[in-house]
């Protein structure tokens, strides 16, 4: 099944929101119309820049999705510092990256307040980019198709297959993010074909519809190749987003 191609760019906390509007001047300007043609290209800025991405896609009609990095499942409440699904809706956000490993590792989010992360991104018109990974240590144990598969499944928990329909699912090896490593094509799409497999005992036929990104220090030198494997539809880039013409190199894959 063709499964149209997802390039999204998480920013993490760089950028401020006076740099987001050079980036993506530039970033336009690199890119051409069939380019948006063929690819999806999602824009993660940190929350601060929010508004004033959404501003300047609208006003300069540019072809950008935006996304959010995070968000709480809560819609509203006694919660310092969060951002709720609501206040994502209103901003027109479409996508928001739902259990990193960063948050994972760094805040201690669990799979069921994943999960419930989930349920609210869906509940509130926006859909979900759910990351997945292994350490180095559970890879090393031979547990990559365990780990994968245990996150996968708790964190589509309740959710429907018409909803799972429109969801990313992004398969980032914690030991690759930031590291210069990166699984190798047929590792990483090993590890996707899994993961759709999961996708499949859940969902059925509804799966080959699911577009799972690979996420692991994906930079214009790997990403045709990484694209050329079967399972992978596109890229969760983290280091080489911070830079437009980096990162206009990986959107670019096909050229």
């Amino acid at each position: 099944m063709s499964r149209r191609p997802i390039i999204a760019a998480n920013w993490k906390m760089h950028h401020d929101h006076l740099v987001s509007i050079q980036y993506l001047q530039k970033l336009a300007f690199l890119l051409e119309g069939y380019d948006f043609d063929a690819v999806d290209v999602v824009i993660c800025p940190p929350f601060t820049d929010l508004r004033t991405v959404q501003t300047l896609v609208e006003a300069d009609g540019y072809p950008f999705r935006i996304g959010a990095q995070n968000v709480h499942p809560e819609e509203k409440g006694a919660f310092t510092g969060e951002i709720s699904p609501v206040m994502l809706a209103k901003l027109k956000v479409q996508y928001v990256i739902v259990g990193h490993s960063e948050r994972r590792q760094l805040f201690g989010e669990t799979d069921e307040f994943v999960n419930a992360k989930v349920v609210a991104v869906l509940a509130n018109g926006m859909w979900p980019i759910v990351c997945c990974g292994e350490t180095l240590e559970e890879r090393q144990a031979g547990q990559t198709q365990a780990k994968v598969d245990g996150q996968v499944r708790a964190a589509f928990a309740g959710v429907k297959a018409a909803q799972a329909e429109h969801c990313v699912v992004a398969y980032e090896p914690i030991w690759a993010i930031g590291t210069g490593h990166n699984a190798t094509p047929e590792d990483a799409d090993g590890t996707i074909g899994h993961i759709r497999a999961t996708l499949r005992d859940l969902y059925g036929d509804v799966a080959d519809a699911i577009r799972i990104q690979y996420g692991g220090s994906v930079k214009p030198g790997n990403i045709a190749e990484l694209m050329a494997m079967p399972e992978i539809d596109g890229a969760l880039v983290g280091g080489a987003s911070l830079d437009p013409d980096d990162f206009a190199g990986v959107v670019k894959f096909q050229v």
